[in-house]
């Protein structure tokens, strides 16, 4: 459990680096954004190694209804990423797209993964995703993109968010987890 936690902290110290000691990231420069990048890479192998090997209390699991509102979910999430790099109209009315999209995946997995590993995973990276969207609209003003909209773009963040939803659907039946079964 010691390196999920580590990798969660590291995740959150990365990313609140730059708010918590401006002058010191300041000061680091163009290197500072390659320390920070292998900071994030170092969180993310602690995570997934740690949850891996992490025990601890089982509450509930997965059932196929909690797979089906955990699909929706994701694939929700992956549409606010699409849909953020394309500019979509829905980023005209949410502000964080993207730690939206990571809140509502860190709920997803919350729903069918009810032991303590998840708990402190998940919920250490919704945790963060929901903080850093305070921290961030408290430090910038925010102006909704105006548009246009095309429809096109619209077509190809959902076409887009559903393959990524397959793939990673695959690459989680290939590690033992059917996201798609009951």
């Amino acid at each position: 459990m010691l390196l999920l936690i580590l990798g969660v902290a590291l995740w959150w110290g990365a990313h609140f680096f730059k708010r918590l000691a401006p002058g010191a990231r300041a000061d680091m420069g163009k290197k500072g954004r390659g320390l920070v990048a292998g900071a994030l890479i170092v969180s993310v192998l602690l995570m997934i190694v740690g949850y891996r090997i992490s025990d601890g209390p089982y509450w509930w699991g997965a059932s196929a209804p909690l797979k089906g509102i955990n699909n929706l979910l994701v694939l929700a999430a992956l549409y606010l990423f699409a849909a953020d790099g394309m500019k979509t109209r829905i980023t005209r009315h949410i502000r964080h797209p993207q730690l939206t999209a990571v809140s509502l995946w860190a709920v997803a997995h919350l729903i069918v993964n009810g032991d303590l590993p998840s708990f402190v995973l998940f919920g250490g990276l919704l945790v963060w995703a929901l903080l850093e969207m305070a921290v961030l609209s408290r430090a910038q003003s925010w102006t909704p993109p105006a548009g246009p909209f095309p429809p096109r773009k619209e077509i190809m963040a959902v076409v887009g968010a559903v393959i990524v939803m397959l793939v990673i659907g695959l690459i989680h039946t290939w590690l033992g987890y059917n996201p798609f079964g009951g």
